[in-house]
């Protein structure tokens, strides 16, 4: 892995535009808090007017200097076709459930996608002023800082987190999951953010996280963020990763994910 002065000059300027689009919508986030009201767009699956300024923003931001990328994002957003070689992967408020309760475990998550790769991606939890951002191929920094995973490899040392779907029930395959690592892991926990969660793996905060039932905007800055700390991206049956694809195993090693493969599976 290359130092993070080797990034281009293309990266640099994306992954600046990323940190200033994000941070918008973190402050609109807090702005609205106290005076947004909520609906269902599925069973336990909310959505703010936060949500929709936040991402409103985030894509005016990002159109003012790149009006020739796409976009794809959480609130039926798909500007974009099968020629666009370059989008933007955009959670303006993942972890809504979170938000809603006054919860302070939530966060924007930017990712821009280049041909066949996230190019950069950005987390900001704009309730501890935390920007975590990584440019593929260059490292990752956390308040421009250098961050590496926690290195660990055994099962039993190791903090994890899950997500499972909402609205689910106790024979869910997630569900069954989440008991078997139980039994496996130091502790587990369901944080209610995927950006974060993997934000944390990244900056060795906990040691593994995994999901079946995300979209590419939850993981696809957070990916990046592992995968350029010494981390490892898998699916859950270990083979290769794919942003498109709602099956995401990560951990702080390649070992250790090679074991929760065999744990979860």
């Amino acid at each position: 892995m290359n130092s993070a002065d080797q990034r281009s000059p293309a990266q640099h300027t994306y992954l600046s535009a990323a940190i200033d689009a994000a941070h918008v919508g973190g402050r609109l986030l807090q702005d609205w808090i106290g005076r947004f009201s909520v609906r269902e767009k599925s069973r336990a699956n909310l959505v703010t007017e936060a949500d929709e300024a936040s991402q409103a923003a985030i894509v005016q931001t990002l159109k003012n200097q790149f009006p020739q990328h796409g976009f794809l994002g959480e609130e039926n957003l798909n500007d974009r076709d099968a020629a666009t070689e370059a989008f933007w992967i955009i959670d303006p408020l993942d972890g809504t459930s979170n938000y809603v309760h006054g919860f302070p475990y939530y966060a924007v998550s930017i990712g821009l996608w280049i041909r066949d790769h996230i190019e950069v991606g950005v987390i900001y939890d704009p309730t501890r002023n935390e920007t975590f951002a990584a440019a593929y191929g260059n490292g990752a920094t956390l308040n421009g800082q250098p961050i590496r995973s926690s290195g660990e490899c055994e099962l039993k040392f190791a903090m994890g987190m899950a997500s499972l779907p909402v609205a689910t029930d106790p024979e869910n395959p997630a569900v069954k999951r989440f008991l078997k690592a139980l039994t496996k892991l130091q502790t587990v926990q369901r944080s209610g953010s995927a950006a974060l969660n993997l934000a944390y793996v990244a900056s060795g905060r906990i040691d593994c996280f995994w999901s079946s039932s995300l979209h590419p905007w939850d993981v696809a800055a957070g990916a990046l963020l592992v995968a350029e700390t010494g981390g490892t991206i898998t699916k859950l049956d270990g083979s290769t990763f794919d942003v498109f694809v709602p099956d995401l195993l990560s951990a702080s090693t390649a070992l250790l994910g090679q074991k929760l493969v065999t744990a979860l599976g």
